[in-house]
């Protein structure tokens, strides 16, 4: 980066459904990231995550000739980042238990130790791979590995209450993809939504009485089809994504996002009134009449008001995550200048 210091003003879009449109009001917030600080230096990451008490971040990283990801765990300045997951296999979605005393993530290590091949191209469509992931749980040191949840198809996306220590996580159940919360042993297993389309990445609210997940539901016969062709292959082919809210039981669910861009990588807030998220509304290609690759990192009220950009660049940024105590957001991004199609782990101050 150029700068240490990034002090950014958010232009708030308070949206007002009206049938399947969004009409935005402008108003002038003063949000922002400043102390912009980058946290890997090598290999490609993503998902980071902060332990209960904001000392530590769990993540994903591709490093050291790997082919696929691994789980590490680093400081909260960064240091002693060290691998925490099976040497094998592709591993992905990692958390921390709510005493920090065990750490989940989805591994296909005991069934693909390889590297599983990705879906062949289909033209310019961007397909993401199902793969045959189950949910293990380990000490934070990654001994003592044992398989939480384990079924034929995809278990992945595993996130923890910090109050409770229920896990939520999206699993593969007659062809399709939904919410399930367990416990941390993988006990007490429980369906929480139960609608055709996805369903994933999905978090408890401070108080774990809410749920935030992103999903697309097919609205029409062509779509319907479309999503059970691509589940049968094993793929996910790339769809717009909302962000919606409900209550710990699956009930009143209330649509945030209706805009037709991907919205996703959705996490609360710890006041438990807002909700941060990833998207590219703000890119669209008039010529290709489609959404771009520049991805921005919003806030939203659980209402759906308040939208509010949060990055104003032209690099990736998601995976955005407040510590604990609301003091800083953990966010992936492709704004290191040295490397710029490398994906990495950043922290900045939060001023609210």
């Amino acid at each position: 980066m150029n700068t240490k210091y990034i002090v950014l003003s958010i232009i708030l879009l308070v949206l007002v459904a009206c049938s399947s449109q969004q009409e935005a009001v402008i108003e002038t917030k003063p949000f922002g990231l400043s102390n912009v600080e980058q946290l890997t230096f090598e290999g490609d990451n993503g998902e980071a995550y902060w332990g209960p008490r904001g000392e530590q971040i769990i993540f994903q990283s591709k490093r050291n000739g790997d082919a696929c990801d691994k789980i590490y765990i680093m400081n909260a300045d960064g240091s002693d980042q060290h691998r925490v997951s099976p040497e094998l296999g592709a591993n992905t979605c990692s958390y921390f238990s709510m005493d920090k005393d065990r750490i989940i993530f989805a591994s296909t290590f005991g069934v693909v130790d390889s590297c599983p091949p990705r879906p062949k191209p289909q033209g310019n469509k961007y397909l993401w791979p199902l793969f045959p992931y189950d949910i293990y749980s380990a000490k934070p040191d990654g001994t003592d590995l044992i398989r939480i949840r384990q079924n034929d198809g995809y278990d992945a996306e595993p996130t923890v209450s910090f109050l409770t220590g229920k896990v939520i996580f999206t699993s593969e159940i007659d062809d399709d993809l939904e919410l399930f919360t367990m416990n941390i042993d993988g006990s007490d297993v429980k369906r929480i939504t139960n609608r055709l389309g996805y369903d994933g990445g999905p978090y408890f609210s401070p108080k774990a009485d809410k749920i935030i997940w992103r999903a697309w539901y097919p609205d029409n016969a062509e779509d319907s089809l479309r999503w059970k062709e691509n589940m049968a292959l094993n793929q996910v082919e790339a769809v717009p994504l909302s962000i919606y809210v409900m209550d710990v039981d699956g009930k009143n669910q209330i649509r945030l996002t209706n805009n037709g861009a991907t919205n996703w990588a959705p996490s609360w807030h710890p006041d438990g009134q807002h909700v941060v998220f990833s998207s590219n509304m703000d890119d669209w290609n008039e010529e290709a009449h489609a959404y771009g690759h520049n991805f921005e990192i919003y806030m939203i009220n659980i209402d759906g008001t308040g939208l509010a950009r949060l990055t104003t660049n032209s690099y990736f940024d998601s995976f955005p995550m407040f510590s604990p105590d609301g003091k800083y957001i953990a966010f992936a991004s492709n704004r290191d200048a040295d490397n710029p199609r490398a994906t990495h782990i950043f922290k900045a101050e939060w001023n609210d």
